[in-house]
């Protein structure tokens, strides 16, 4: 079958590449999952350009597909089941998880669908089968849409995380594919939504989504934000791109007694040029928001059961998987949003 690897240390320059390797056999209570989409994550392209360090060297989280074969023991799954399966999956028993701190569980990282989902297979392991890493798609949902399940449920953890509630301001920051599913989720919250980009063209593709924008290549975006929300700034900022000075765009354009949400993740290394004495001065929360729970993909699944069309305007291009090196460059033009991967 062919499937995107990543190439192993040593092997030259990082990249990956799309190989031609065994279907994977299963064990106990394991699942073997036809891809049959998966969605290019901003993680995906950096781990193939060897500046994202933190996780299994794996490409490929978003995916969805069949069930093709199902290992002794497996429960409540079954040959022919459409599913999108979690790569990382808490024990839902330590003291994080117990919390509600389920992505810090050290377990959730520890696991992960296999060769990953830019294959035509991919096996489950028994430990995300047991524990509630396997949720079924409805007949009603395509599966392209359902791609969305993962990216989608990370956003709803981040917005849940800083309590946005209708009428709330909110300041996204980047209006790339994620920056526009937290626009389309803070609509449905009846919050005010604004994006800053500096493309004109995700500019474009975010005022569709009904939010105010602001091409921060030209304007004051805090200025803007502040103008819109008599002085104030923003109850909240969401960072949607992974960089410092986008961070820094948010702390400048929030209220005092805001939030501001980390979640593009910025390059291993990256600095950030602010005096955090404003920050205790105003009482600004910096919420930082990794990865996403069953309970999140749960809520998203019922979202895309009521706004399928919606959210599938965010797909923009497809691509299959021998031509993984084209999507990535196609994600990486600016022309389009969301990529995905079929089979």
């Amino acid at each position: 079958m062919k499937a995107v690897l990543l190439r192993q240390p040593g092997g030259g320059r990082p990249g990956a590449e799309v190989c031609e390797v065994p279907v994977p056999a299963i064990g106990e209570g394991e699942l073997l999952v036809e891809m049959r989409a998966c969605g290019l994550c901003g993680t995906d392209i950096e781990k193939a350009r060897g500046e994202y360090t933190s996780a299994l060297p794996i490409l490929g989280h978003e995916a969805v597909g069949v069930v093709s074969a199902v290992g002794d023991g497996a429960q409540g799954v079954r040959e022919g089941d459409r599913v999108f399966a979690h790569h990382h999956v808490p024990c839902h028993e330590c003291y994080y998880c117990q919390r509600g701190d389920e992505t810090t569980c050290k377990e959730y990282r520890g696991s992960n669908i296999h060769p990953g989902g830019f294959a035509e297979f991919y096996r489950v392991p028994k430990w995300n089968v047991e524990n509630g890493g396997v949720l079924k798609i409805p007949p009603g949902l395509d599966f392209e849409t359902a791609t969305l399940l993962e990216p989608m449920g990370c956003c709803i953890r981040a917005l849940d995380k800083c309590d946005v509630e209708a009428g709330d301001a909110v300041l996204v920051v980047g209006a790339g594919p994620v920056g526009i599913l937290h626009s389309l989720l803070l609509r449905q919250a009846r919050a005010e939504v604004l994006i800053s980009d500096v493309s004109a063209r995700r500019l474009e593709f975010a005022r569709k989504t009904g939010a105010a924008t602001i091409d921060a290549g030209k304007g004051d975006v805090a200025g803007t934000v502040k103008a819109a929300t008599e002085g104030r700034g923003a109850d909240v900022a969401i960072v949607a791109a992974g960089n410092a000075k986008a961070i820094r765009q948010a702390l400048l354009a929030v209220r005092k007694g805001g939030k501001v949400c980390l979640f593009g993740i910025p390059p291993k290394g990256s600095v950030l040029d602010y005096d955090l004495a404003d920050v205790y001065s105003s009482e600004v929360s910096l919420v930082p928001s990794y990865g996403a729970t069953r309970g999140e993909t749960d809520k998203a699944l019922e979202i895309l059961g009521r706004h399928a069309a919606a959210f599938r305007a965010v797909i923009t291009r497809k691509f299959a998987v021998e031509d993984f090196a084209a999507a990535v460059e196609a994600a990486l033009s600016g022309e389009e949003m969301k990529v995905v991967i079929v089979s």
